[in-house]
């Protein structure tokens, strides 16, 4: 009931104030969130000491109010997202090379296109079916609020989009690719696995870190080329996304090849701007031997 509540009868009527206005409301909430009570401070500062030994305090601190600023920037951007027309998506959130994506369509092959939770993945969701000529399928973790993840999901999946989880995903690929209907796969691949003895294990922000491959283990299972994205953001409210090739022939590379380089790539992307990356969730939550 709660959850309804919050979401009809707060973040809706907020959502239909211009962008403009709800970056002024941002100021508050970040200000609450840095100062009052410090949203996940240790969680926060912790991750970005360790994948920063090189910063001082003072630089360490100063990511930490920037990420903070970013997140309240973020939760405003998820409320517009309810009801943000059609047509300001499109100018809000582009694609710099669609051409890159579309030529794999164009040749009836799907692509799964490899990111993480860095600048604003959620309005990446929404435009997903808008951007390529494929069909834009979102794979992702559940929510533990099933009702929060309903209402959520509604409101990504208004242009087209769609949104699998983890207990439908081998169906959704084996449907598209049997079928032979090109889609591309948004996979965030940069949370923390579900299980230890499950995952790639390799060196990435100074730590040793356990990295999901389901993404490589579907592209060499249907020969689906592999794209890396990279989401910049140009203003406030606006951004960019750049696409790069992975590997366009998976079975070509050695196992975890794909792996190791959105690994490498998305190390590169979070050193440029490292406040926009999520450094609030608990990434590193196993530890692995040296």
């Amino acid at each position: 009931m709660f959850t309804y509540f919050l979401i009809w009868f707060i973040c809706y009527p907020l959502a239909l104030l211009p962008l403009a206005l709800l970056y002024v409301l941002a100021v508050p909430l970040y200000l609450v969130l840095a100062f009052v009570v410090r949203y996940r401070r240790k969680v926060i500062v912790g991750n970005l000491t360790k994948s920063f030994p090189e910063k001082s305090k003072r630089e360490i601190s100063r990511i930490a109010n920037a990420y903070y600023w970013h997140l309240s920037q973020i939760a405003v951007e998820m409320m517009k997202m309810l009801v943000l027309p059609r047509c300001i998506l499109r100018n809000r959130y582009r694609c710099s090379n669609p051409e890159l994506v579309n030529r794999f369509f164009n040749e009836g092959k799907s692509v799964i296109l490899m990111s993480s939770h860095y600048n604003n993945w959620e309005w990446m969701i929404l435009a997903l079916d808008e951007m390529f000529k494929h069909h834009g399928v979102g794979v992702g973790k559940p929510n533990t609020d099933k009702v929060f993840e309903k209402l959520v999901n509604r409101a990504r999946t208004r242009y087209g989009t769609e949104v699998v989880f983890a207990d439908t995903v081998r169906e959704t690929f084996e449907r598209y690719e049997t079928e032979h209907k090109p889609a591309a796969y948004m996979m965030l691949s940069d949370q923390s696995p579900n299980s230890k003895k499950k995952c790639y294990v390799t060196d990435f922000l100074h730590q040793r870190t356990g990295v999901i491959f389901g993404a490589e283990h579907f592209a060499r299972k249907y020969d689906i080329p592999v794209l890396y994205y990279e989401v910049i953001k140009e203003r406030m409210g606006k951004y960019r996304v750049d696409v790069q090739v992975i590997a366009e022939h998976p079975n070509e590379l050695p196992e975890y090849e794909i792996t190791r380089k959105y690994v490498g790539l998305l190390e590169q992307t979070i050193r440029r701007k490292p406040q926009y990356w999520l450094w609030s969730h608990r990434r590193w939550k196993f530890k692995f031997d040296e």
